[in-house]
């Protein structure tokens, strides 16, 4: 049997880096894309060293041709393509008065069109490979209830879980699920720039900035990386097949749906 593979947009750090990784363990062959190119090297040439394979690819997700060209090139590069992992996003603070158009296009481009794009490339490479796929979005704690100080970055998460539900019911038929994760409050690079900016905004630390969204987690722990790429290792492999449209709440217990 082929080697499944699979592509993780913003797979340079954080959650895209461990879900790589995951995938990796559970078998995939995995494209990596990212617009930092040192950084989505070093993840690719770790992986290649322990006896994966990793392809790393620079895009830029709200580019529609970049993300289409970055599908042909895992294609062409591995033979096959399974399963796309649409993780990339930004995570700005943003007061609702202090949003600008430019923030807005910025924020929604890479968040929202970068998904749209992800769903569009994905699902003309599994139609021109015969088969179906997965499709696998990121949205958020702070896309099933709204944050504070969020507005953009809940609003595209929102978003997302709508349009997953919409690309779900249209292309159930062939063979292709799309599902949706959705973190909490978890250690990475983006989520301490969150907490230093409110932290900032109401002149007080990063410990303070970081307790404001982590004090309501029932199982009172941070979430690390590798507990959302345990939930995107479901959603990716067979045992999943019979789950379309849904996001998976994966918060230690902040938000009960």
């Amino acid at each position: 049997m082929a080697k499944k593979v699979a592509l993780v947009t913003g797979a340079s750090q954080g959650i895209g880096k461990a879900i790589a990784e995951r995938l990796v363990e559970d078998g995939f062959a995995v494209t990596l894309v990212a617009l930092n190119e040192a950084k989505l090297q070093q993840v690719a040439d770790e992986i290649n060293n322990n006896g994966g394979e990793a392809l790393p690819l620079v895009a830029d997700v709200s580019n529609r041709d970049e993300v289409f060209a970055a599908v042909e090139k895992t294609v062409e590069h591995f033979g096959d393509f399974n399963v796309i992992v649409n993780n990339a996003g930004l995570g700005p603070t943003t007061p609702i008065d202090s949003i600008t158009p430019e923030q807005f296009e910025k924020v929604y481009g890479v968040n929202v069109a970068g998904v749209l794009w992800g769903i569009q490339a994905a699902h003309k490479a599994f139609k021109d490979l015969g088969h179906g796929g997965k499709i696998i979005n990121a949205t958020s704690q702070a896309g099933v209830v709204g944050n504070p100080n969020l507005a953009l970055y809940s609003g595209t998460k929102f978003a997302i879980r709508g349009i997953t539900q919409v690309a779900a019911q249209d292309l159930a038929t062939e063979d292709i699920t799309v599902n949706a994760y959705a973190p909490g409050i978890v250690k990475t690079p983006m989520m301490y720039d969150i907490a230093h900016q409110v932290g900032q905004n109401a002149g007080k630390s990063d410990e303070w900035g970081m307790e404001t969204f982590a004090k309501n987690i029932a199982m009172k722990r941070l979430s690390e990386p590798e507990d959302v790429a345990n939930v995107v290792s479901f959603l990716a492999g067979s045992d999943s097949n019979y789950v379309t449209g849904q996001t998976i709440i994966v918060d230690g217990g902040m938000q009960f749906h």
